[in-house]
């Protein structure tokens, strides 16, 4: 039989886990956390936007840059890590800065860790956002990424995309490969499989995560714990085969939309033959109209409607008796 942990041994094995755990989670900081997707308010404009070195809207320089690597606004470092000297005196403001990076549009500080590192790990080194294809140097929001196939959106159109991501390209959840149930989805792929068919010799699954998909390598998720839906088709199935009248065997529903269009038309002419006919009848009574108006007048003539915007809040007195 083994030997019985100690307690000791149990701390230890514990504390090396949450090491691991904390080295690996340092890599993988969350896109909105991260220094230089910061939020940031111009000093000029105040207009809030996302953390760069000119503002986007009056190309203003900030007075506290903000470093896109380490995030701090104020250089107190003693030590050989600055590339400019500054020995007991604390650097703020342009004297801190190093370099702009060319990805995020954001000040680096004169570091030579953020100044070697930044550019190579920049998270904002591809994100264009691929609902309006703009990049970060064309709008001046955030950027974020999809919770569900985890592409970079702009602030503008996160919430659209995120709430119709979870669209199959699909009429139902069966597996693309076969007739069977697909257990698992892909969000960028917008597909499922079944247990045999996401099995992939191109994308290797890593243990305790969900497998690869087996087109694009995106992470699948099962389809159980997602509010999945399917396409939805305007005019239904196909009701004649590829030899029918209409494209693709669509003929009933060009048939309907001929056939609304010509009642559409017919309807247009005669509600156009009522109009004339009204005309008319009115340019008949133009003179019993007049009179009409006449008396209209007479009945509002006295009306009182107190201090109105339309008047200019102008002052009305009531009529003496």
């Amino acid at each position: 039989m083994p030997k019985k942990k100690t307690g000791a041994r149990k701390k230890a094995e514990n504390r090396r886990e949450r090491e691991k755990q904390i080295r690996a989670s340092r890599a993988n900081i969350d896109l909105a956390k991260h220094p230089c997707n910061a939020s940031m308010e111009c000093d000029k404009c105040q207009r809030r936007q996302k953390n760069r070195a000119f503002c986007y809207f009056c190309n203003s320089v900030q007075k506290l840059p903000i470093c896109a690597q380490c995030g701090k606004t104020k250089c107190m470092m003693k030590s050989s890590d600055c590339v400019i000297k500054h020995a007991g005196v604390y650097s703020t403001g342009l004297a801190m800065v190093g370099a702009i990076c060319d990805f995020c549009e954001a000040w680096v500080c004169h570091g030579r860790k953020c100044l070697s590192t930044h550019a190579c790990i920049c998270p904002l080194a591809d994100a264009e956002c691929i609902e309006c294809e703009r990049s970060v140097w064309d709008h001046g929001g955030r950027i974020f990424a999809c919770s569900f196939c985890h592409n970079f959106l702009c602030e503008d159109d996160q919430f659209e995309h995120q709430a119709s991501c979870q669209v199959l390209e699909a009429e139902t959840f069966k597996c693309v490969s076969c007739n069977r149930l697909g257990q698992h989805s892909c969000l960028r792929c917008k597909a499922c499989f079944c247990d045999d068919h996401v099995r992939s010799k191109v994308f290797k699954q890593e243990k305790g995560k969900e497998p690869p998909c087996p087109k694009c390598g995106h992470e699948t998720q099962q389809t159980k714990d997602l509010s999945m839906s399917t396409r939805s088709l305007k005019f239904g199935r196909q009701t004649g085969g590829e030899d029918a009248d209409g494209a693709s065997g669509y003929d009933a529903y060009w048939k309907s939309l001929s056939s609304s269009k010509a009642v559409d038309a017919g309807d247009r002419e005669d509600e156009y033959d009522e109009y004339e006919a009204e005309d008319d009848d009115e340019d008949d009574n133009d003179e019993g109209g007049k009179e009409s108006d006449t008396e209209t007048t007479d009945v509002f003539s006295n009306l009182n409607l107190g201090r109105t915007y339309a008047s200019g809040y102008a002052h009305y007195e009531e009529p003496e008796d």
